[in-house]
C-alpha cells in the first residue's frame, strides 16, 4: 500500500503489507497524525493506493478525509487510553452444552476508549473446558476507537462436567500506541445440560451415578457509593445463589481470592482455608478480615451479604477486577472452591470549591453589583474543567459564562459576574461547572452560594415645599391687559408689582384648632 496526503501530515498503516485471498476481507488501521500547528477545522485528504506485490500493479485506491479539531482549552483528560470491553458473548451451536460436546465460544469485543488498542491477546481458561486448535490463546492486531470485532475460541466440554452452570475466565492484555500495557479479566458463564443416562439393560449392570456438585455464583452486586475514589470507604452488597446440583456446607467467602489448605484429593480429610494469596492491593476490608463465614447454602437458595471495604489512596482511575473465592464442603465432605470475579470502577473526580475571593459587600434590589467568584482546586491532582455558568432566579446576570481549563493543586480561577437582583431577601447563586470523567462521561459540579439582598432606599418628598407650609398655587400667565393695568396703577402710586400666588391653607378637620408653635430664645418675632 502507498499512502500520501495533500498537506503531508504523518501517516502510518498497520499492516503495511498483507496477503489477501479471493473474497477475503482484512481490517487495516490508517493513523493520521494531526500536527500541533494545524488550525481548527483544517482538513487533510489521505489517499491509500493498493498495489499488487509482484507486478506493482494498482488494484484501487481510497481517499480518507481527516479534520483537525482544536478545542479552546484542553478540557479532556491528560491522556486518552484504550479500553477494551466485552459487549456480548454466545455459543455458536446455541443452547446448553452437554458433557463431551465440542462448541465455539464467540465474544463480541469493542474498544470504547479514546485511542487504538494494539497487540490484543485473549487467554481462555476454565475447569472442565479443554481449548482446541489454539491452545486457549487468541489474538487481534488492534482495535480502533469505537471498533468492534468477534473472537471465537473452540472448546471441548469435559465428560465429567455436571451441574447447570460453569464458568470460563478470559484474560485480556493489550497496549496503547505508546506501548503502555493494560490488563482486564472477564468471566463467561456457560449453561450445561444435565447428564442423561440410558435405561438399564436386561442383565444387571452397575447404574451410573451423576456427580453432585454445588456451584456458588455471584448473581448481583452493588456499592453504596456511586463513584468510588481513592480513599473511599464503601459497603459492598453481594447476592449469592447456589446453582449447582447439591447443597454447599460450611461456606466461607474469601475477598480477594484464596486457596485450600490441607488435602484436596477428593476424599474427606481435615483441611482449612488459606487467604495468604489474596489480592487486596486496591480494595481492602475494614472492620473484619477478608474471610467471611456464610454457613450452609442449600441447592437453589440465594442469600445476601455485605462487607465494608476501602479503596487504596494510591489507586489510579480505571476498571479493577476483584476476585472472590467460595470454599465449601459438598455432601460427601470433600472441600471445594469456586472463584468469581466482579468489576469495580475507580474514579478520580475533581475536588473544587466555589466561593468569593473578596467580600462582595452589600446588595440592593434593583441596583447593579459584582459577584467576585473564585473556583479553587482542593484536590491533590490537576483538574481539567470545562465551562463555568452562573445563574440565579429573580436577577439579571451578565458575563456569567467562562471556560475554566486546567487547575493545578491549590490553583484557582476567578470570574467577576455582573449581578442585578430584582427583589429583597436571601438570593441563591447557582454555579455549574462541566467536565469529563475518567471514563469519558460528561459530568457537572453544582454548588450554591447565598447572598442577602436589601430593600432599595426610598426617596421621600417634603410635604410642604412651598411658602406657608404647602405647595403654592400655580400662577396664571399675564395678558396684555394685565400688564397695562399694572402700569396705570404704578402711575397712580398704587403699586405696579406682579401679584404673588396665594399659598394653599390646609383644611382642618371639624373640631380641631391649630396650635401655635412657641418661638425659642434668640428667635426673631
Amino acid at each position: 500500500m502507498i499512502t500520501q496526503g495533500l498537506n503531508a501530515w504523518p501517516v502510518t498503516t498497520d499492516p503495511l503489507t498483507f496477503t489477501l485471498a479471493a473474497s477475503e476481507s482484512r481490517n487495516v488501521i490508517v493513523a493520521v497524525a494531526v500536527p500541533a500547528t494545524a488550525p481548527n477545522g483544517a482538513t487533510e485528504v489521505t489517499t491509500v493506493q493498493l498495489l499488487e506485490a509482484t507486478t506493482n500493479t494498482g488494484l484501487g485506491s481510497v481517499a480518507l478525509t481527516t479534520r483537525a479539531f482544536v478545542p479552546p482549552t484542553a478540557t479532556l483528560p491528560p491522556s486518552g487510553r484504550p479500553l477494551v470491553v466485552m459487549e456480548s458473548y454466545g455459543i455458536e451451536e446455541g443452547g446448553p452444552i452437554a458433557p463431551g460436546q465440542e462448541f465455539g465460544l464467540r465474544l463480541r469485543m469493542a474498544n470504547v476508549g479514546r485511542s487504538a488498542a494494539r497487540d490484543i491477546i485473549f487467554t481462555f481458561s476454565g475447569e472442565g473446558f479443554l481449548p482446541l486448535n489454539t491452545g486457549g490463546v487468541r489474538t487481534l492486531s488492534g482495535l480502533a476507537p469505537e471498533e468492534r470485532l468477534d473472537v471465537v475460541q473452540r472448546f471441548l466440554a469435559s465428560p465429567t462436567l455436571s451441574g447447570s452452570l460453569a464458568t470460563i475466565t478470559v484474560n485480556v492484555t493489550y497496549n496503547d500506541p505508546a506501548g503502555t500495557a493494560y490488563t482486564t479479566t472477564l468471566t463467561v458463564t456457560i449453561d450445561l445440560k444435565p447428564p442423561v443416562y440410558a435405561s438399564g439393560p436386561t442383565r444387571p449392570t452397575a447404574t451410573p451415578t451423576a456427580i453432585s456438585r454445588p456451584q456458588l455464583v455471584v448473581m448481583g452486586y452493588r456499592s453504596d457509593v456511586d463513584q468510588l475514589q481513592p480513599g473511599s470507604i464503601f459497603t459492598l452488597d453481594l447476592e449469592i445463589e447456589n446453582l449447582g446440583s447439591s447443597n454447599a456446607r460450611n461456606v466461607v467467602m474469601i475477598l480477594g481470592g484464596g486457596t485450600l489448605s490441607g488435602d484436596n484429593s477428593g476424599t474427606p480429610a481435615p483441611g482449612g482455608v488459606s487467604a495468604s494469596g489474596s489480592d487486596l492491593s486496591t480494595f481492602a476490608p475494614l472492620g473484619s478480615s477478608n474471610i467471611i463465614y456464610l454457613g450452609d447454602v442449600p441447592l437453589g437458595q440465594a442469600l445476601k451479604t455485605s462487607t465494608q471495604l476501602i479503596v487504596n489512596v494510591n489507586a489510579n482511575p480505571g476498571a479493577y477486577p476483584f476476585k472472590i473465592s467460595f470454599v465449601y464442603d459438598d455432601e460427601k465432605g470433600n472441600r471445594q472452591v469456586n472463584d468469581q470475579v466482579i468489576t469495580l470502577l475507580v474514579y478520580s473526580l475533581p475536588q473544587v470549591e466555589v466561593g468569593f475571593y473578596r467580600d462582595p459587600g452589600f446588595f440592593q434590589a434593583g441596583m447593579p453589583a459584582v459577584l467576585p467568584l473564585q473556583v479553587t482546586n482542593l484536590g491533590r491532582k490537576s483538574a481539567v474543567l470545562g465551562n463555568m455558568k452562573v445563574s440565579a432566579e429573580n436577577a439579571e446576570l451578565s458575563n456569567n459564562v467562562s471556560l475554566v481549563g486546567a487547575l493545578e493543586p491549590g490553583g484557582y480561577f476567578t470570574l467577576d459576574v455582573n449581578f442585578t437582583p430584582y427583589q429583597a431577601g436571601p438570593q441563591d447563586i447557582t454555579v455549574t461547572i462541566t467536565y469529563t470523567d475518567d471514563f469519558n462521561q460528561p459530568r457537572s459540579i453544582i454548588q450554591t452560594l447565598t447572598v442577602d439582598v436589601m430593600e432599595a432606599p426610598v426617596m421621600e418628598t417634603p410635604m410642604f415645599p412651598g411658602e406657608g407650609g404647602l405647595p403654592a398655587e400655580p400662577t396664571a400667565p399675564e395678558t396684555f391687559w394685565d400688564v397695562l393695568w399694572r402700569f396705570i396703577k404704578g402711575l397712580l402710586g398704587l403699586g405696579s408689582g406682579r401679584p404673588q400666588p396665594t399659598p394653599i391653607t390646609p383644611e382642618m378637620p371639624p373640631g380641631e384648632v391649630p396650635v401655635p408653635v412657641p418661638v425659642g430664645p434668640g428667635g426673631k418675632g
